[in-house]
């Protein structure tokens, strides 16, 4: 188990690496969040590079994927569930494309963190209302 902020943080991280890509774009959501949100008052922002780092480690293991969707379903509150899939879409939105990797894998964090069906749609909704484009 890790704290409950590593484990948003993770979140965030495997959707950003989801499709081998981390893009500018995710990274600086990523940071942007972890600055800007209540969330993470208790974080240290600092230590963001060795938190993506320690689930970047822990992807590359055999069955890493399962082992991080694990951490994240064990270490991530019921009350902050919702949270931590609308951070996913954030992250998977935030260089203006979605792709079939990231979603099936938001498919699999909405599964792993029991979230209604329709609030998730209704976080994907907004989350695509903010990163429309002209």
């Amino acid at each position: 188990m890790v704290s409950t902020e590593a484990a948003l943080i993770y979140t965030m991280v495997i959707v950003s690496a989801s499709d081998n890509d981390m893009t500018d774009s995710e990274m600086a959501a990523i940071g942007d969040v972890v600055q800007q949100l209540p969330v993470f008052e208790e974080y240290e922002p600092t230590l963001l590079p060795e938190t993506a780092r320690s689930c970047a480690d822990i992807l590359s293991e055999e069955d890493g994927m399962a082992t991080v969707l694990g951490i994240i379903a064990e270490s991530i509150p019921t009350n902050l569930r919702e949270t931590a899939y609308a951070l996913a879409v954030e992250v998977a939105a935030a260089d203006g494309s979605v792709s079939q990797e990231e979603l099936r894998l938001l498919e699999l964090i909405r599964h792993g963190l029991n979230i209604d069906r329709l609030i998730a749609a209704a976080i994907e909704r907004g989350a695509r209302a903010r990163f429309s484009r002209l």
